[in-house]
């Protein structure tokens, strides 16, 4: 700072090698991971930073017009930022001086629109080592969204070991000492423990510029210069901490999400399989049973007169074999409904779409199973009586119940948790790939 060269720069340089792994491998981690934890962009982008920027980057945020880039024209020695009365940063501004990075974000008061905020997060959050948070004395104490910002700073400083200098700026324009001290003790309060710097530009520059020591050190540049060192010199080891958290975190989290869709499907598995053993076991027992029925009531008829065809003068008459077929047409219908009750209880009901026809009384299962109708014995004996006829029965009933809109949608769900799951497995590998490259670049 101020024209000499930090001391920690090279050992920041010789810590943190241009990285070797290609904008390819890393674009290709953030297509593989994104879609799983969208809400993990900022933390790629943030890795990005860390291993692929060597030298060390210091942030000035605060409110417009509380001094920042007269503060960093000090620190720097020269007149990088432009300095006015008006609002003069309404962009990201950045210069590059003796191995550090210094960023001018807009004041935390912009009022020209969001992108003035997308400067000022991306400098804050994104690109930042230090950031030093200025505060004018002459505004007295923080106001609200002030804390806020101080207090997130904070809370993120205790998670990734970034760190942040408060700086009291302008105090020159204080009336007294006494009220320079009053101010001190309430923004020092507000801080909670966080020290002060307490600065003046316009000493600074007049000390730096007619060559007067003592102007100088009343500025408290030299105490800012000796915490921005000390502050530089911790960098490599918060950007490592920092780099192993942000893997650590989404690999546990992908970890924590693999886990709940293996649970998940493993439950889905089970249930399904579940309710086809216990369809096919309650299909079994229910053919069994209306077999056994009309078994029984076949052997009771007798004489077969359905099988006599009945002849013309029979057309108006009732007869034997009239009689028995109406009989066998009722129990064979009472045995759709029995058959039929039982594969409602299990959502097999009309016809997969695909299958429909324009006749809607004709779009059943048990139509398209069973028929319309049956009235002679040896056709009940061949569905029921016999073992082929009762296999049948079973696979074809099996083969809508498979098909039915329950089964297909408990498929579909198990379909996309195994392409969750596939997706979160690629993640995982993606960024351990692209932490094993990093940790080898």
């Amino acid at each position: 700072m101020s024209g000499r060269r930090c001391a920690n720069t090279a050992a920041l340089h010789s810590s943190v090698k241009e990285t070797a792994v290609s904008s390819e491998w890393r674009e290709q981690a953030a297509r593989d991971v994104l879609p799983v934890l969208p809400a993990r962009a900022h933390d790629l982008a943030r890795l990005h930073r860390l291993v692929s920027c060597g030298e060390p980057v210091v942030t000035v945020i605060g409110k417009y017009n509380h001094g920042k880039s007269s503060l960093l024209n000090e620190l720097i020695g020269r007149d990088t930022f432009a300095v006015s009365d008006k609002r003069e940063t309404v962009a990201l501004a950045d210069r590059l001086h003796e191995g550090v990075r210094w960023l001018d974000a807009p004041g935390l008061d912009a009022d020209v629109g969001a992108e003035d905020d997308r400067h000022a997060l991306q400098a804050t959050w994104l690109q930042s080592d230090i950031r030093l948070f200025v505060h004018a004395a002459k505004e007295g104490e923080l106001d609200a969204r002030e804390l806020a910002l101080l207090h997130a700073l904070r809370e993120d400083g205790a998670r990734t070991a970034r760190q942040t200098l408060f700086v009291l700026s302008q105090v020159d324009q204080l009336a007294s000492e006494h009220e320079r001290e009053k101010i001190e003790q309430a923004v020092s309060a507000q801080a909670n423990g966080l020290a002060l710097n307490v600065v003046s530009s316009t000493r600074h520059r007049k000390g730096r510029e007619g060559g007067k020591a003592l102007l100088l050190e009343k500025s408290g540049f030299p105490a800012l210069n000796a915490a921005l060192r000390a502050a530089l010199a911790r960098i490599p080891q918060a950007r490592a901490q920092e780099t192993a958290l942000l893997f650590g975190e989404m690999n546990g989290e992908l970890r924590e999400l693999r886990a709940v869709q293996a649970q998940t499907l493993e439950r889905l598995h089970e249930t399904r399989e579940r309710e086809a053993e216990n369809f096919s076991r309650g299909l079994r027992a229910v053919i069994d049973k209306v077999s056994a029925d009309l078994e029984a009531m076949l052997n009771a008829l007798g004489e077969d007169h359905a099988a006599v065809p009945d002849h013309a003068k029979d057309h108006y008459g009732i007869t034997a074999g009239k009689r028995e077929r109406a009989h066998i047409q009722i129990a064979y219908s009472r045995a759709c409904i029995e058959i039929d009750s039982f594969l409602a209880g299990h959502g097999v009901i009309g016809l997969p779409a695909e299958q429909q026809t324009a006749a809607s009384s004709l779009n059943s299962v048990m139509i398209a199973v069973m028929g319309v109708s049956v009235k002679f014995r040896k056709d009940l004996r061949r569905m029921f009586g016999e073992a082929a006829g009762r296999e049948r029965l079973h696979r074809d009933f099996t083969h809508y119940f498979e098909r039915s809109d329950d089964r297909r949608a408990q498929a579909a769900r198990i379909g996309e948790i195994e392409a969750a799951l596939s997706a979160a497995e690629k993640a995982s590998n993606a960024l351990r790939e692209l932490e094993t490259r990093e940790r080898a670049a």
